[in-house]
């Protein structure tokens, strides 16, 4: 049932959004502690954590023009914040990275952010916490949804279900190429995935079993699949989550893990596992952000080098009655 979206309401919800700007000091000269402005401050987090590597997908998730992107990236850059050098994997394209000076910018930036909200939260009850998080998620999840679907439209972007013909190389040569060059991670991981991925396409046409990946024209965007059979019956395993670099900051992650959640949602299955390993915070936000909980960390080498192993698990969202 959808709700009932009168004028006072909608300016009721307008009038809230707007308070939390003001408080949150949106509207001062620096923002969380800084004498940054609000664009150069979201820059640096993003960036700290990977949620995007260049300055397209900084120009898409901040929804800012070219020229406007340009000039922070130079200020940044000049104030020695943040590095600017070439990508390995496509020599058009120019990689951003946090400079020792911006990492540290980073850490004290969520320090403050933490503290300003832990301040504020402090006096409500842990069901109002509760309250809180979980509709500021879906207030956040309803605008990038239309931000996406203009995003989608603009750049011609299909996703596709099941197998696709080069999709299992397709898929390796993004986790090789990202993983090795962010991470270490060399012949033994790239091996995994490429031989693990090729035995679970023989089983794709099982239903409990799919892949999603978007494209834009032949370029592979991302992809994730869910596994229905190797962890047991009733638990499905989410394997193989690689968003382009390229893409990074046109919503494609969000876009792949509503698909993948929806989907097993859509065939009963009352548990779903991931690992990954600590560090990956982009990847980690959006899968908190869909319901995936840490139940387990430990260290491990299953992917050629050690690495603290990390366990989520989702729950089965039941549909509203």
């Amino acid at each position: 049932m959808y709700p009932i979206l009168t004028t006072p309401r909608i300016d009721k919800i307008r009038s809230a959004a707007r308070h939390v700007v003001r408080e949150l000091g949106f509207m001062q000269t620096g923002l969380a502690g800084t004498d940054l402005s609000p664009s150069a401050v979201h820059t640096i987090i993003e960036i700290g954590y990977c949620t995007v590597t260049n300055a397209s997908g900084l120009g898409a998730l901040l929804h800012l023009e070219k020229s406007s992107v340009s000039r922070l990236i130079q200020k940044l850059e000049n104030e020695g914040l943040i590095e600017v050098g070439p990508d390995p994997n496509d020599r058009r394209s120019r990689v951003l990275t946090l400079t020792p000076d911006g990492k540290s910018l980073l850490g004290k930036i969520e320090g403050y952010a933490r503290r300003q909200l832990r301040f504020a939260l402090n006096v409500l009850s842990t069901s109002d916490v509760a309250q809180i998080e979980k509709g500021l998620g879906l207030f956040a999840k309803a605008l990038a949804t239309e931000n996406q679907l203009t995003l989608k439209d603009r750049a011609e972007i299909e996703v596709h279900e099941g197998y696709r013909s080069g999709v299992i190389a397709s898929v390796t040569h993004l986790h090789a190429s990202f993983y090795s060059k962010n991470y270490e991670f060399g012949a033994v991981f790239e091996r995994k995935v490429a031989t693990e991925m090729s035995e679970f396409m023989a089983r794709i046409d099982k239903p409990i079993n799919t892949t999603f990946s978007a494209y834009q024209g032949d370029e592979l965007l991302g992809s994730v699949s869910i596994d229905g059979e190797d962890l047991g019956e009733g638990i499905s395993h989410l394997r193989w989550f690689i968003v382009n670099p390229r893409a990074q900051g046109m919503g494609i992650g969000n876009l792949l893990l509503d698909k993948a959640t929806s989907y097993v949602d859509q065939i009963a299955v009352d548990r779903t596992r991931l690992w990954t390993f600590k560090g990956l915070d982009a990847a980690r936000h959006l899968y908190e952000k869909h319901g995936f909980k840490l139940t387990h960390e430990t260290p491990g080498t299953q992917w050629g080098k050690e690495v603290i192993e990390q366990e989520y698990v989702r729950k089965r969202t039941l549909p509203k009655q």
